[in-house]
């Protein structure tokens, strides 16, 4: 059997759809993702993923490209599958995924929804009102035919060694940056956890993208070994990996570190609900105010002056939850 599974959003959304991945690896011959370029990074890392098949859809993401016809007959016939999962966030439907699917033949297609499909599913799930993203995945799997056979945790194929870009002796992870401003921790409050960190005697390591590295030269302040810009999905893994604690927004390293088994500080912006998003399967404290009037907005965007949720988190309050976290670990 050739098996389909589709997560067309972001880095952490794939990340996430990994546990269901492997349900399905383990009864299909042949397992596709099909993700957008933003979760391309996150599908190869995927055990279970024999081929990663990239589409930009205009019904995800914060910038979605217009309907094209051309590009939609294009994906329709690459399409070859004989069952499929369309994994989304609870506030997506499935459905445009879904008539695509069948346009490109697929015989069995799966998924959560609320709406009412017509014959557009086999497979009309309804997810558990509070499940966590992965469980959900996981749940709509089982159902589909595919039930689980490990123990559920995230897990990426083994990184390389970090060693030549971190140095020698433990450390902490501060990745500063996240997908959204609503969920990133301000530079200030970020590079002063920096300074009370190494005070407290812990090196630290300071993560970003390539378009982060004035932001993480500012929060690792000369203080701390600056990664910005210098790591791949694959590396950045190998270095949260190694490390003792990462301190982390909800955004996709967050889920990245749980893969690699590390405990993690969420600094986690109630814009959209923790108990779908933390991170999964590991240690970790979640900081910031859960019931902050932002909550469940989804706002891109902090909608609250000073941006309270996050902004009254300290440094203190960090070092201390880093502190508990590598005692218990």
């Amino acid at each position: 059997m050739r098996a389909l599974v589709t997560r067309l959003d972001s880095f952490g959304d794939v990340l996430l759809a990994g546990p269901a991945v492997r349900a399905v690896a383990a009864r299909a011959d042949h397992v596709t993702l099909l993700c957008g370029p933003h979760g391309e990074p996150a599908a190869r890392l995927l055990p279970g993923v024999d081929e990663v098949l990239v589409w930009d859809s205009p019904w995800t993401g914060f910038r979605p490209p217009p309907v094209d016809r051309d590009d939609i007959e294009k994906l329709v016939a690459s399409v070859d599958a004989d069952a499929a999962l369309v994994l989304t966030s609870y506030h997506q439907s499935p459905l445009p995924t879904a008539l695509l699917l069948r346009l490109a033949g697929v015989p069995f297609v799966a998924a959560d929804s609320e709406d009412h499909p017509g014959s557009l599913l086999d497979v009309r799930h309804h997810r558990a009102l509070h499940a966590h993203e992965a469980e959900a995945a996981l749940d709509l799997a089982e159902a589909a035919g595919f039930p689980r056979v490990d123990d559920g945790r995230l897990r990426v194929l083994p990184p390389p060694a970090a060693d030549g870009l971190t140095g020698d002796g433990p450390y902490v992870v501060v990745h500063p940056g996240a997908s959204v401003p609503a969920r990133a921790w301000s530079p200030g409050r970020c590079a002063q956890a920096v300074r009370e960190l190494t005070a407290a005697g812990r090196r630290v390591v300071v993560t970003g993208g390539a378009g982060e590295r004035d932001l993480t030269a500012y929060v690792a302040g000369g203080r701390a070994v600056d990664l910005g810009g210098r790591t791949d999905a694959a590396r950045l893994a190998g270095v949260l990996a190694a490390a003792d604690c990462v301190v982390v927004g909800n955004t996709g390293p967050a889920h990245l570190a749980a893969a690699v088994g590390t405990p993690v500080v969420s600094l986690f912006a109630p814009v959209v609900p923790a108990e779908r998003w933390r991170p999964y399967g590991v240690p970790h404290l979640l900081l910031g105010d859960q019931d902050a009037p932002c909550a469940g907005s989804r706002a891109r965007r902090c909608p609250v002056p000073g941006h309270p949720c996050l902004d009254t988190v300290t440094a203190f309050d960090v070092v201390a939850a880093v502190d508990k976290l590598v005692e218990v670990a």
